[in-house]
């Protein structure tokens, strides 16, 4: 039987998170820890949700004694250190303290960064392509699985608008690229952690933006999986329970995600889509996020929730997902109500 695994702040959210939480609860029952209820995406993948405030460790730890959990997930930025006081109290395998509260904090974390000589780059800086590294942390070997190419949203917001996964990328192979992954991870102390280090490529080399020890979001382990059979998932449950997670690549090809944001600010009026988007063989998924009648932003400042839709692709080259990408984009319509304006009398 295997041991269950405890989530501190999953559950909530994008339905983006039910792909990694569906994986998983497939190898591992889920024990759900926060104040509110799942949303009812999260629910089926639950074993139990355990109502309690993860931030007080002793209370929480001795809710669980009776569920034997073997090992604790943080879910989000904000949830590393309770996650690792939670790992210490129940005696399980964690992150070091230190370093889950750095990666908590990204003005300690550049800090950090920077008095190890790691280069770094602003993230407000849009100079070169944004990238990222999933990587698997394990003793003293840092395995980047894949890379993820992002191609970012209009500004000031600059949300992600499309994210892609090749299992060939030539990024791959790119020394300089690996040295900076690899020092920052070594620099922060990560151990026994799936990591998401984002980077930006710029005319002096690539330089680290982030370091995330826990599960990225957007899709991003489905993409992994769909491109190279990594399981980034079932590996961060592995990890966390004290194992050791397989990391052959079973895949050779291309995946891709596609967000929708509202064109201006408003009311969302109609959106629809066209069920003739599960024709597109290369369709992994399209999924509609919002509802007629919900407040909208435009993607100039967007956040996540102001999505309209995403959809997946699989193929055997990035070429072949930008284009079904862009078929599928066909298949979605929507309109937005301006937000009315006010004008000084």
């Amino acid at each position: 039987m295997a041991q269950p695994v405890v989530l501190l702040g999953a559950g909530r959210g994008d339905v983006c998170g039910e792909f990694p939480l569906a994986r998983i609860a497939a190898a591992h029952p889920v024990l759900l820890v926060g104040p509110s209820p799942p949303a009812p995406w999260a629910r089926p993948h639950l074993t139990a949700h355990l109502a309690a405030d993860p931030a007080d460790a002793e209370r929480t730890a001795e809710a669980l004694r009776g569920h034997s959990p073997g090992g604790v997930l943080a879910w989000s930025r904000a949830h590393l250190p309770p996650a690792v006081r939670l790992a210490a109290r129940l005696g399980l395998p964690g992150l070091p303290y230190e370093a889950a509260v750095t990666c908590a904090d990204p003005s300690a974390l550049r800090a950090l960064l920077d008095r190890h000589r790691v280069p770094t780059a602003d993230p407000a800086d849009t100079e070169g392509e944004p990238v990222s590294a999933e990587a698997v942390v394990l003793d003293d070997e840092v395995r980047i699985v894949a890379l993820t190419r992002t191609t970012p949203g209009p500004a000031p917001a600059r949300r992600p608008l499309r994210h892609s996964v090749h299992a060939h990328d030539v990024l791959l192979h790119n020394r300089f690229l690996r040295q900076s992954v690899e020092r920052a991870v070594r620099a922060v102390r990560l151990t026994h952690t799936v990591a998401h280090i984002a980077l930006r490529l710029t005319a002096r080399g690539p330089r680290v933006l982030d370091v995330v020890p826990h599960l990225p979001g957007d899709l991003i382990p489905l993409l992994v999986e769909r491109a190279t059979g990594v399981d980034l998932s079932r590996a961060a449950a592995a990890l966390a329970t004290g194992g050791l997670p397989d990391l052959t690549p079973t895949r050779q090809r291309a995946a891709a995600v596609q967000f929708a944001y509202p064109a201006v600010t408003g009311r969302l009026a109609h959106l629809r889509l066209d069920p003739a988007a599960a024709q597109e063989p290369s369709a992994e998924r399209m999924v509609l996020t919002r509802r007629p009648g919900d407040p909208v932003t435009a993607a100039s400042h967007a956040e996540v929730t102001d999505r309209l839709a995403h959809w997946v692709t699989t193929a055997d080259t990035p070429a072949q997902c930008e284009q079904a990408l862009r078929r599928m984009s066909r298949h979605l319509t929507a309109m937005v109500h301006p937000a009315a304006r006010v004008h000084a009398a």
